[in-house]
């Protein structure tokens, strides 16, 4: 008798849960599938992104430490269009850069022109004597090529106050500097330097304040950042969440940066390590290393 009054009280409750569930997963979960992944398995350790200004629906992604100096163009669905080679420094024996983590697009010293930024940054043991960028002019080519080559003017960086790991490199097109946000840490920094430089220069970053985010270690440590193209909107993650500003006028983006951000979707990866927006700022893609990794797609606020 006990038995069978407990299943007529329980038995709706247990329905209305799979229903619930059941919602959910279809309203919820379905809105955070893969739009789809990478395809080539030469792109194994997927570190940054960057949407290309030359080539409509075209995007750069790269591998971080072990590959060699190249990047890759492909559609935003992960097909590989071009793979884009260029020189490293010659310091670095066979593969000519040491640890690339993040790429941008942006202006650079002729006007009218796109630039690709490679972030060479990544220094897990804190150690480098310097850090270097590499700006390429963008080419329309590199949208359908296969192979192509770019030719790059490396500007080398040090910070102010001691060697950083850092994977998280952006390009403000408004003020024309370059951002770095340092890693790991309690609090992270943030660090900017001029996009106009001669090649081979080497220059002390500039040092503008610290973030802190909430979260255990190592999930909070940032891992990618990018600008949307006009400049008016802020994208910045870590291993578990993705953190967005949208930019007040005439404000210098680390002032920005120091407001309490909103937090976006995000279906957490295996290694989550890039992020870009779309060119036209209405959306934003995340990828993550491993091979054959997957891609989503989520709207920014402003839509």
């Amino acid at each position: 008798m006990f038995k069978s009054k407990t299943l007529k009280i329980f038995a709706p409750i247990l329905a209305l849960c799979f229903i619930a569930a059941f919602a959910k997963h279809r309203l919820v979960d379905n809105k955070q599938l893969p739009e789809s992944h990478l395809y080539s398995k030469e792109m194994d350790e997927t570190s940054g992104l960057a949407a290309s200004a030359l080539n409509p629906g075209i995007y750069y992604a790269h591998n971080d430490s072990g590959d060699t100096s190249r990047f890759f163009a492909i559609t935003a669905d992960g097909k590989l269009k071009t793979t884009v080679y260029y020189t490293g420094d010659i310091k670095v024996r066979g593969r000519g850069v040491i640890d690339c983590e993040d790429i941008a697009v942006g202006p650079g010293p002729v006007k009218n022109k796109s630039y690709v930024y490679m972030g060479d940054i990544g220094d897990n043991d804190a150690r480098r004597n310097y850090i270097t960028v590499y700006r390429m002019e963008e080419r329309k080519n590199w949208g359908t090529d296969g192979i192509a080559h770019a030719v790059p003017i490396p500007q080398h960086l040090k910070y102010p106050d001691g060697a950083k790991d850092a994977e998280a490199m952006t390009i403000d097109p408004i003020e024309k500097l370059l951002y770095i946000i340092t890693k790991r840490g309690d609090s992270v920094g943030v660090y900017t330097t001029p996009l106009k430089y001669k090649a081979n220069d080497t220059l002390t970053l500039a040092f503008r304040g610290k973030l802190f985010f909430k979260g255990l270690k190592p999930f909070k440590w940032i891992t990618a950042a990018d600008v949307s193209a006009d400049g008016k909107q802020i994208l910045v993650r870590n291993y578990e969440k993705v953190f967005y500003w949208h930019r007040a006028a005439a404000e210098p983006i680390w002032q920005t940066l120091k407001k309490e951000p909103r937090e976006l979707p995000y279906k957490q990866e295996k290694q989550g390590e890039a992020i870009a927006f779309t060119h036209d700022g209405k959306g934003y893609y995340t990828t993550s290393e491993g091979i054959y990794a997957p891609i989503y797609y989520y709207k920014t606020p402003v839509n």
